[in-house]
């Protein structure tokens, strides 16, 4: 069931991306005069479609494959390759015949529209859903430091106060882009009595991104918040607001901790030593197979978060701040990957890896917030000065601009061959990596 809704959710999100895209390519395309052939949703490979019908001079209609889409504008070296409208007079209403200017704006058409898509969708997600933010004085019982932590330096416990000595505010900006792409960034960090800085290793981003979640969260301590009837915890006399200091006679001072030990002890005994107001209280619980006590944990920091509810006009800068930053931190990472300090294997993701940065339960919250996103990326990647993308198409439009001529139709033909070998062996290489990820998990 989760990877039916994840599923559906890159599938929907892609629709929206997509389908607005190509509106922006039609849209300019129509302004200017050029008739478009074809309108279609994900992608209709060896003639295959879903639905279609024919409206005016275009065919509208919905692909089987859902890996894009595209508008054939007529006269127009695109991925059909269709050569033998090439090979007739140029018509009035063709993209061939129109000035290198219109056509300039009929190849960015897709791309605006990304861009203001994405800015849109920041602004409105921050109106209506505001935020909620943990401030770092109230963070009282430090980090719960995970793998990729641990590695970099950091322990259980740790307070995390600043970057670079800069104060940081809040716990949900230690993570900020610059964290993991700015060389020599380095975390000011409150470990009991000592304070250190703590610099991030060059290939942070390598690590983050082989293993999401796995960097450092806040940690609770292992406080009842409510028993479950008829478990483990319930026959030991287990109550809400119990915390449990010791499992087995080794101390535990987080929630993790215990979670991690318990899983050993399935179908075993095990001691507890709980502190329940003043008291200290020793009992022993008998567990079953699936090793778990049965309680569920407080959540001490509910009520420190602040909320942050904005009007309209105050959501739009802050939206427009997170747009411009989402395009920074994507732009510096492809600046990272193609001067090689990232690894292409653990930062290059097909559908099948954004499908599960989607979750396998659908919040809208986080839906929107990850199309927000991928829309500035797509406008991003579809700027790339490859052939067969919108961005190789406006590098060939300002030579021609500059040559005051047009390049050759073969030229041209050649170079969207070569572009369409160059994005389908990426989109070869990205499913695979994704592919061996799930195998190798």
């Amino acid at each position: 069931m989760d990877g039916l809704i994840m599923a559906a959710q890159i599938i929907a999100a892609l629709a929206i991306l997509v389908t607005l895209h190509e509106l922006g390519h039609f849209l300019a395309a129509r302004m200017f005069g050029i008739k478009v052939e074809k309108f279609y949703l994900f992608f209709d490979a060896w003639n295959f479609k879903l639905f279609s019908f024919k409206k005016g001079d275009t065919e509208y209609g919905i692909g089987w494959l859902p890996l894009g889409g595209y508008v054939k504008i007529a006269g127009m070296v695109d991925e059909s390759l269709d050569k033998e409208q090439l090979n007739k007079p140029a018509e009035p209403w063709e993209f061939r015949s129109k000035p290198a200017w219109q056509r300039l704006i009929v190849m960015l058409g897709g791309v605006i529209v990304n861009f203001i898509l994405g800015f849109i969708i920041f602004i409105l997600h921050t109106w209506y859903y505001g935020e909620a933010k943990l401030p770092i004085n109230k963070v009282k019982y430090g980090i719960h430091a995970q793998k990729i932590g641990t590695e970099i330096g950091l322990k259980d416990g740790d307070n995390i106060v600043g970057i670079n000595d800069k104060p940081v505010a809040y716990f949900d900006d230690l993570k900020q882009s610059k964290v993991f792409l700015d060389a020599g960034t380095y975390y000011n960090v409150k470990r009991g009595d000592s304070s250190f800085k703590l610099t991030m290793p060059s290939d942070i981003i390598d690590k983050v991104s082989e293993k999401k979640n796995s960097f450092f969260e806040l940690a609770f301590p292992c406080l009842v918040d409510s028993v479950l009837a008829n478990s483990p915890a319930s026959k030991a006399g287990l109550k809400a607001d119990d915390r449990i200091i010791s499992l087995n006679d080794t101390a535990v001072d987080y929630f993790h901790q215990f979670s991690q030990r318990v899983s050993y002890y399935a179908n075993a005994a095990i001691k507890l030593k709980l502190v329940r107001g003043n008291d200290t209280i020793n009992t022993t619980a008998q567990l079953k197979e699936d090793g778990k006590l049965g309680f569920m944990i407080a959540d001490v920091y509910v009520k420190d978060y602040e909320t942050f509810k904005y009007s309209f006009t105050q959501a739009v800068p802050v939206g427009i701040s997170k747009s411009y930053q989402t395009l920074v931190d994507n732009l510096k990472g492809l600046q990272k990957l193609v001067s090689g300090k990232v690894d292409p294997r653990k930062s290059i993701q097909s559908p099948i890896g954004i499908a599960a940065m989607f979750g396998g339960e659908w919040v809208w919250y986080r839906f929107w917030l990850l199309t927000a996103l991928l829309s500035l990326v797509l406008a991003i990647m579809n700027l790339l000065p490859i052939p067969a993308l919108d961005g190789g198409h406006v590098v060939f439009l300002i030579v021609e601009m500059i040559k005051g001529k047009p390049l050759s139709d073969k030229f041209m033909h050649v170079m969207q061959v070569i572009g369409m070998v160059l994005l389908l062996s990426l989109m070869a290489f990205a499913f695979g990596n994704d592919i061996l990820k799930i195998f190798n998990k």
